[in-house]
């Protein structure tokens, strides 16, 4: 806050640095949702392609913090470690870049094969990834050494943010999928289906 207490509105300055991955989501989600409004597009089915598409987005620009030598987690000996040289010597941490663009890709590749067969409403494969990446993140988030702290805790950030997004968006996907089930048939592709049947 005191970076910004004299000026809020420098916060929104991103081409100084600083967009989180949720600040990109956020502005994506909003992004999205105008499109949707203008064009008289469904949102949620536009929602359940962006989060695929999210994924291998994230999966892909994860390997900037490998290019940058950024966001590793900390010293580890263990077998998929990354070496940096630091004042003559080289020392292994973990990668934590690598983690989360495996953790994504796997991600996308289940929620792909999932939304061909199994999927039962829009917005489910959203939902999904936002519980599939907030469970990643939390765990990933947990090995990095450049986290920022909740107002001097030793609360991480992205870490407290990972964990609340994963449980509200199962607590969404259960709601949806056993308390007030959807019917399949009201998904926007079996409509438009019928529409065209006609």
């Amino acid at each position: 806050w005191k970076l910004y207490a004299a000026n809020p509105v420098s916060a929104l300055f991103i081409w100084e640095g600083g967009l989180a991955i949720y600040g990109g989501v956020i502005g994506a989600v909003a992004g999205a949702a105008l499109y949707a409004r203008f064009s008289k597009t469904p949102m949620w089915p536009l929602a359940d392609l962006g989060g695929l598409g999210l994924l291998i987005g994230q999966g892909i620009g994860r390997w900037g913090n490998f290019v940058n030598r950024e966001a590793h987690g900390g010293v580890t000996g263990g077998l998929l470690r990354m070496g940096l040289v630091e004042g003559g010597q080289v020392v292994y941490y973990h990668p934590t870049f690598l983690y989360e663009s495996v953790w994504n890709a796997l991600g996308f590749v289940l929620l792909h094969f999932f939304s061909k067969k199994h999927r039962r409403y829009d917005g489910e494969i959203f939902t999904m990834y936002i519980a599939w990446y907030g469970l990643g993140r939390a765990w990933i988030e947990g090995l990095r050494t450049d986290s920022l702290y909740l107002f001097g805790t030793g609360l991480r950030v992205s870490q407290l943010l990972a964990i609340l997004s994963c449980l509200i968006a199962v607590g969404f996907l259960i709601w949806n999928l056993y308390i007030r089930p959807k019917d399949p048939g009201g998904m926007y592709v079996n409509r438009r289906g019928e529409k065209r049947a006609l």
